[in-house]
């Protein structure tokens, strides 16, 4: 009867050593996995207090628009009358026709134009 007995408890020895080391290496990768979700749960929290010290984006800057051209200004007098204008235009073909030389027509026209 010893002869039986040793195939069977050869058996069962080598059947609890294959449990051990399944049951051993299960342990393992379930520890494996628990570290690391830990360490992603770690990583997500450090990134996130990094994103959160982060200085915030500066305030959008609005351009405005520029001021609008001030009114046009009413053009100054120039001072010159209808009869300036009648005076210049007849100074003008006296001119023309060779009555008055330049200078004569010149001091004509700053007289009328009160230069």
């Amino acid at each position: 009867m010893l002869i039986r007995r040793r195939p069977v408890l050869r058996a069962a020895a080598v059947g609890g050593v294959a449990y051990a080391a399944g049951h051993h290496s299960a342990s393992k990768a379930a520890e494996q996995q628990q570290m690391d979700a830990q360490q992603s749960a770690q990583i997500e929290d450090l990134q996130q207090q990094q994103y959160e010290q982060q200085a915030p984006p500066p305030p959008p800057v609005y351009q405005q628009a520029p001021p609008p051209p001030p009114a046009a200004a009413p053009a100054a007098p120039t001072g010159l009358t209808d009869e300036g204008i009648a005076q210049l235009k007849q100074l003008g073909q006296l001119h023309e026709s060779g009555v008055l030389n330049d200078a004569e027509f010149e001091a004509a026209k700053q007289k009328i134009l009160g230069i």
